[in-house]
C-alpha cells in the first residue's frame, strides 16, 4: 500500500524536528568539549533525570506514552516551580527587591543556582522533545508543540552560552507553577475522574484560573513590559529582540491557552448542566 498523504507529513515533521535535535545535542557536545564548558554538563544532567523518571513510571505505573510523558510533564513543572521560588526568595533575603529586578541584574548577572536551573529545565525540552517524537506525541502538519520546544531550546541554549539574560528566563518560568494544574487536570482526566461537580475538581479548577493569570499572563506582561522600558539600556545586538520576540510569543501562546482553558472549562461543566443530578 503506498503511503498516505498523511503519514509522510509525519515522517517530514519527525524527521526536521529529530534532525534539528540532533544539531542541538551537537552543539551543546561542542561547547563542553572543544570550549571546556563543564558548567553546561547540568543539561545533561537534566536530561537523563527526566529520562530516568520516564523509564520507572513505564516499568512501574503504565506504559501508556502519553500518560507517561504527562507525568514526566508534571514532576519538570513542580521542580522548575520550587526551584524558581526558591531562587527568587533566596535572591530576596540577600539584596533588595527593588535591585533584583534591576536592568543590569536582570541581563548581566546571575542569581545563585539560576544557571542550574536553567541547564536542568533546558534539559527537560530536549528529552521531552525526543520523547514526543518517538511516540508521536504530536498532532498537525506544523506541530506548535514542538515548535515551543525547539524556540526555548534555542534561547535557552544562546542565553546559557553567552551567560546573558539568565535571571529573565527563570522569570519566565515561573509560569510553571500554572502548568503543574494543567498536567494535574490531564492525569485525572486520564484517571476517569471527570465529574466537574466534584470537589476536588471545583478546587482544581479555582487553583488552575488563579494560577493562569498571575504566573502567565500577569507575570509575562510585566516581563515584557519591563523589556519595553528598559530597551534603550541593551546593548546593540540581538538580545532586545530576541527577548522582545520570545515574549511576544510567550503572550500569545497564553491567549491561546486561556482561550482553550475556557473552553475546556466549559465543556466539562456542560454534561453537569444537562444533568438534574448533581454527583458529589
Amino acid at each position: 500500500m503506498p503511503p498516505t498523504h498523511q503519514s509522510s507529513s509525519t515522517t517530514k515533521v519527525s524527521t526536521f524536528f529529530s534532525a534539528t535535535l540532533l544539531l542541538w545535542v551537537i552543539s551543546v557536545f561542542f561547547q563542553i568539549l572543544f570550549n571546556k564548558r563543564r558548567d553546561l554538563l547540568y543539561i545533561f544532567a537534566g536530561g537523563c533525570f527526566y529520562q530516568f523518571a520516564n523509564w520507572v513510571i513505564r516499568f512501574s505505573v503504565s506504559r501508556d506514552p502519553l500518560f507517561v510523558n504527562t507525568s514526566v510533564s508534571l514532576l519538570h513543572s513542580a521542580v522548575t516551580s520550587i526551584s524558581v521560588v526558591f531562587i527568587l526568595l533566596n535572591q530576596w533575603s540577600l539584596t533588595s527587591f527593588k535591585r533584583m529586578f534591576e536592568h543590569k541584574e536582570l541581563v548581566e548577572g546571575t542569581w545563585p543556582w539560576a544557571y542550574q536551573a536553567l541547564c536542568f529545565s533546558c534539559g527537560y525540552f530536549a528529552y521531552d522533545q525526543q520523547d514526543m517524537l518517538q511516540y508521536r506525541l504530536y498532532s498537525g502538519f506544523i506541530p506548535s508543540i514542538l515548535i515551543h520546544h525547539l524556540v526555548l531550546l534555542i534561547c535557552f541554549t544562546l542565553a546559557l552560552y553567552r551567560r546573558i539574560t539568565i535571571n529573565y528566563l527563570i522569570l519566565t518560568l515561573i509560569c510553571e507553577l500554572h502548568s503543574v494544574f494543567l498536567h494535574v487536570r490531564k492525569l485525572r482526566r486520564m484517571a476517569g475522574v471527570r465529574d466537574a461537580e466534584s470537589r476536588v475538581v471545583k478546587v482544581e479548577w479555582i487553583l488552575n484560573w488563579i494560577m493562569f493569570v498571575f504566573t502567565r499572563l500577569v507575570s509575562h506582561i510585566l516581563i515584557t513590559g519591563k523589556l519595553i522600558k528598559d530597551a534603550s539600556k541593551f546593548e546593540k545586538g540581538i538580545e532586545w529582540p530576541l527577548a522582545m520576540l520570545g515574549m511576544a510569543g510567550m503572550n500569545l501562546l497564553n491567549a491561546f491557552l486561556g482561550i482553550d482553558l475556557f473552553n475546556a472549562f466549559k465543556k466539562e461543566k456542560k454534561p453537569q448542566q444537562n444533568n438534574p443530578k448533581r454527583h458529589e
